[in-house]
C-alpha cells in the first residue's frame, strides 16, 4: 500500500497538471477558466473521497483496478478536451457558450478527479489496516505529489508535449500495478497491466504524430505546435500568411498592419530614436518596422525562447532577415528582470500580451513603468498597445484602461493615448505631440514605405472626435492606478470575459475592498458569525475536526496563491522557478503530515497533546500572514529563497493540522479518512475560487493577507 499511495500522489498531481493545461488551451488561454477548472478538480476529488466512505474494508485488488482505470481515462480525457469544440459545433475561433464551457470542464475532470479521491480513500484505509495512521498515509501521498510536481516541470522544460506527459502518467499507473500487484489476483493483474503497458508504449512511440493529428482537429493548416513553459504555441500557414496562436487564441499574423501601427505611431513621437528596446513582438514585425528608422542599436527581449527557435524558420523573409541584422541583439529573458541591469534607450516598445491575466498584468503596472522610466534617456518614450474597440468602451473597459493610464501618470509627466485598433499609449517625462503636424512632417521627411500609416492617417487620429472623447474619459474616470499588489486589470478581465456571454455585466462597476472596510459592516458581521460558528463546533468534536482541516486547507490555498503571485510580480514568470516553489510547498506538506505522529507521543494517556499541537500550528498561520504582509510592504523583497521558505512553512502548517486532526481523540482511523480528506480538498477548492475570482481581484494581495490574518486568528477557536 505504501507503493500504491506514493504512485497515487504522483499520478494525481501529474494528471491534474495535464488536464488543466489542456483546458487552458481549449478555452483560448483564459486564465480564469484555469482557476475554475482547478476548483472543479478539487471538488471531484473530494466527491471521490466521500464516495463509498462506509466501506471500511476495501480490497487491494479494487485499488489495482482503479489504477488501471485511471491509466485508461487520462489519454481519453485529453482527446475529448481537444475534440470538444468540434463535437459541440463550435465556430472555429469562437467561444463556446459559458454553460458549454463549464460542461466540458466538468465532464473532462470528472473521471480522473473522482478516481484520484476514490483511490486515496481506499488505499489509505488499507494502509491504516497495516497498523499505520491517516497522517502517515497523507504524508506518503503528499510525497508522491511532490515527485509528480517535479516531473510536470521537468518534462515541460525538456519540451515533452502535454499528450506525451499524459501517456507517461498512464504508463506509471500501469507499471505500479505490474510491479506491486495484490496477491489475490496476482497473475491476472500482472498480465492485464503488462498488456496496458504495451499499448501505452506503442502510443508513446507515436506520440508526436498523434499530438499533431489531434491539433489538426482545430488547426487544419498546422505547421508546428509546441508546449512551451509559457503555453502552447501553434503555427499555421495558408498561402503566404503565417498565423501564430498562443493557447489556441490568435496572437498575431504576418499580413496585418498592427505592428506597423504600433511601431510608427510611437517612434514618430521621438525626433530620432537611436537606441530602441523591444519587449516581445519581434516575430510579428516590430523589429522590421523599427529598422526603417535606422537605429544604432535594437535590443529585442523575448520571453518565450522555444517559440522563436521553433517558428522563426517559417517567418516571412523580411521579418526573419530583420531579426538577423547586425544592430539587433536578441535576449531571451523576462523583460522585468532584464530592465534591472539594462542600458538606456530612446524608445521602449512593449509588445507583450493584453493585461488579461496575472502574468501579463505585470507589464502594465506602476512598478513596471518606473523600471522603464529609469532606463529611458532624457526625452525618451515608453509605448504600449491596448486592443480596444474604436467606438464603444464599456464601463469595465474604461475602468481597466483608466487604471493603466493612471499608473503611467504617476510615473511620467506626459501621457498620450491614440485611439484605434490597437490603441497606442505613450508616456514621457517631456512633452508629447498634441497635434498631428510634428509626426506628419517627420514621416514625410523620412519617406518610409508604409501600408496604412500616412500623414493623412495621423491627422485623422488627432482630429477625430474619438481622440478628445477618450482623453476626457481617461482623465475624468475615478480609477485606482494599476499596481503589482493591487492588479486592477485582473477583475476587469474577468468581467470583460463574462460579458461575452452575459452582456449586462458590461454595465456594472466593480467595488474595491480596502483595509478600512474590514472593520466595517458587513465584514464585522462576517467575523462575528465565523467566531460563533467555530465556538459552537467545539461541542461536536467530529465536526470541529473537519472545520479545522477545511480552514487549514482554505488558508493554505489562499496563502499559496498570494505567495506565487507575489513572486511572479516581483521577479518574473519563469516556469522552472514556479515549479520549484510548488515543490517547496509539497515538501512542507509531506513533512507536516509525517512529523506530528513521530514527535508527539501517541494519544495513550495524552489525549490533549495533538490538540495543543494543532493550536500551535494554527497560530503558525497567524505568524505566516504577518510575514507575508511584511514582504508585501518591502520594495525589493519576495526573492526566491524567501518565497521558497514561506511556501514550505505554509505546506508544513497545512499538513501538520491535517495530521493532528487525524490523530487526536480518534479510536478508528478508517472512519475519518473520507471526511477529513474531503474537508481538506473542499477547503482548498473554496480557497482557490475565492482568492482568484474575488479576494485578490477586488482587495489586492495586501488586503487579502489581512483577511487571512483575521481568519487564522479566529481559527484558533477550532484547535
Amino acid at each position: 500500500m505504501t507503493v500504491f499511495l506514493f504512485a497515487i500522489g504522483v499520478i494525481s498531481i501529474l494528471g491534474q497538471v495535464v488536464l488543466l493545461r489542456e483546458l487552458h488551451v481549449a478555452f483560448y488561454g483564459v486564465e480564469l477558466v484555469y482557476v475554475l477548472s482547478l476548483g472543479i478538480w478539487l471538488f471531484w476529488t473530494a466527491a471521490g473521497a466521500i464516495a463509498g466512505r462506509k466501506n471500511l474494508s476495501p480490497t487491494p485488488e479494487s485499488v489495482a483496478w482503479l489504477l488501471g482505470a485511471f491509466a485508461l481515462m487520462l489519454p481519453l480525457d485529453v482527446a475529448w478536451i481537444r475534440v470538444s469544440r468540434v463535437l459541440l459545433g463550435d465556430i472555429p475561433g469562437a467561444y463556446l457558450s459559458f454553460s458549454r464551457q463549464m460542461l466540458v470542464a466538468m465532464a473532462s475532470l470528472l473521471p480522473a478527479g473522482f478516481l484520484s479521491g476514490f483511490l486515496f480513500q481506499r488505499a489509505a484505509k488499507l494502509f491504516i489496516g497495516q497498523n499505520r495512521t491517516l497522517a502517515s498515509a497523507y504524508a506518503v501521498e503528499s510525497g508522491g505529489g511532490l515527485i509528480g510536481g517535479l516531473c510536470s516541470t521537468l518534462l515541460i522544460l525538456c519540451h515533452v508535449s502535454n499528450f506525451a506527459t499524459a501517456l507517461l502518467c498512464s504508463f506509471l499507473a500501469a507499471i505500479t500495478v505490474f510491479i506491486a500487484p495484490p496477491s489475490g489476483q496476482k497473475s491476472f493483474l500482472r498480465g492485464a497491466s503488462f498488456l496496458l503497458m504495451m499499448i501505452l508504449g506503442i502510443l508513446l512511440a507515436g506520440a508526436g504524430s498523434l499530438d499533431d493529428a489531434m491539433t489538426r482537429w482545430n488547426h487544419p493548416h498546422l505547421l508546428e505546435s509546441i508546449d512551451s513553459p509559457y503555453g502552447r504555441i501553434t503555427g499555421t500557414k495558408l498561402h503566404h500568411q503565417l498565423a501564430i496562436f498562443e493557447n489556441d487564441a490568435l496572437a498575431w499574423e504576418t499580413e496585418g498592419t498592427e505592428a506597423e501601427l504600433f511601431c510608427h505611431l510611437a517612434a514618430l513621437q521621438h525626433p530620432h530614436p537611436q537606441t530602441v528596446l523591444v519587449l516581445g513582438g519581434g516575430m510579428e514585425g516590430l523589429i522590421r518596422e523599427i529598422q526603417k528608422y535606422k537605429p544604432h542599436r535594437v535590443d529585442y527581449v523575448e520571453l518565450n525562447a522555444p517559440m522563436l527557435k521553433v517558428l522563426a524558420r517559417h517567418l516571412p523573409e523580411d521579418i526573419r532577415s530583420s531579426l538577423g541584422q547586425p544592430n539587433v541583439r536578441t535576449i531571451f529573458a523576462d523583460p522585468r528582470r532584464f530592465l534591472k541591469n539594462s542600458g538606456r534607450y530612446d524608445l521602449i516598445l512593449v509588445g507583450m500580451p493584453e493585461p488579461s491575466s496575472a502574468q501579463a498584468n505585470r507589464f502594465y503596472t506602476g512598478e513596471f513603468f518606473k523600471q522603464c522610466a529609469a532606463r529611458l534617456n532624457p526625452g525618451g518614450i515608453l509605448a504600449l498597445r491596448l486592443r480596444t474597440p474604436e467606438n464603444l468602451w464599456t464601463k469595465p473597459l474604461v475602468a481597466r484602461n483608466a487604471g493603466i493610464y493612471g499608473a503611467a501618470r504617476t510615473v511620467f509627466s506626459s501621457v498620450l493615448f491614440l485611439p484605434g485598433t490597437p490603441g497606442v499609449l505613450t508616456a514621457c517625462d517631456g512633452p508629447l505631440p498634441n497635434t498631428p503636424e510634428v509626426m506628419s512632417q517627420r514621416l514625410e521627411k523620412m519617406k518610409m514605405d508604409t501600408r496604412l500609416v500616412s500623414p493623412a492617417y495621423i491627422r485623422y487620429l488627432f482630429t477625430n472626435d474619438r481622440f478628445f472623447r477618450i482623453r476626457s474619459l481617461l482623465e475624468r474616470q475615478p480609477a485606482t492606478p494599476n499596481t503589482d499588489i493591487r492588479p486592477v486589470c485582473y477583475p476587469y478581465a474577468f468581467v470583460l470575459w463574462l460579458s461575452k456571454f452575459f452582456p449586462r455585466l458590461a454595465l456594472i462597476d466593480l467595488p474595491g475592498i480596502t483595509r478600512k472596510d474590514l472593520v466595517k459592516p458587513p465584514f464585522l458581521w462576517l467575523w462575528a458569525g465565523l467566531a460563533v460558528m467555530f465556538w459552537l463546533s467545539r461541542f461536536r468534536p467530529a465536526g470541529c475536526r473537519c472545520l479545522l482541516v477545511g480552514a487549514a486547507g482554505f488558508l493554505g490555498m489562499v496563502l499559496e496563491i498570494i505567495l506565487l503571485l507575489l513572486y511572479q510580480t516581483k521577479n518574473g514568470v519563469l516556469y522552472q522557478d514556479i515549479g520549484w516553489l510548488l515543490t517547496c510547498f509539497m515538501a512542507g506538506l509531506t513533512a507536516g503530515a509525517f512529523l506530528p505522529g513521530k514527535i508527539i507521543p501517541r494519544a495513550n494517556g495524552h489525549p490533549l497533546n495533538f490538540r495543543h499541537a494543532a493550536f500551535l500550528l494554527t497560530a503558525g498561520f497567524v505568524l505566516l500572514c504577518a510575514a507575508i504582509l511584511w514582504i508585501i510592504a518591502g520594495a525589493d523583497a519576495a526573492d526566491l529563497p524567501q518565497i521558497s521558505i514561506l511556501l514550505s512553512i505554509n505546506g508544513f502548517l497545512v499538513g501538520g493540522v491535517f495530521a493532528c486532526a487525524g490523530l487526536q481523540d480518534t479510536i478508528d482511523q478508517k472512519k475519518i479518512v473520507s471526511p477529513l480528506y474531503a474537508a481538506d480538498l473542499l477547503g482548498g477548492c473554496l480557497g482557490s475560487l475565492l482568492a482568484s475570482l474575488a479576494l485578490i481581484p477586488l482587495a489586492g494581495m495586501d488586503v487579502t493577507s489581512w483577511m487571512m490574518l483575521i481568519l487564522s486568528s479566529l481559527s484558533l477557536l477550532l484547535a
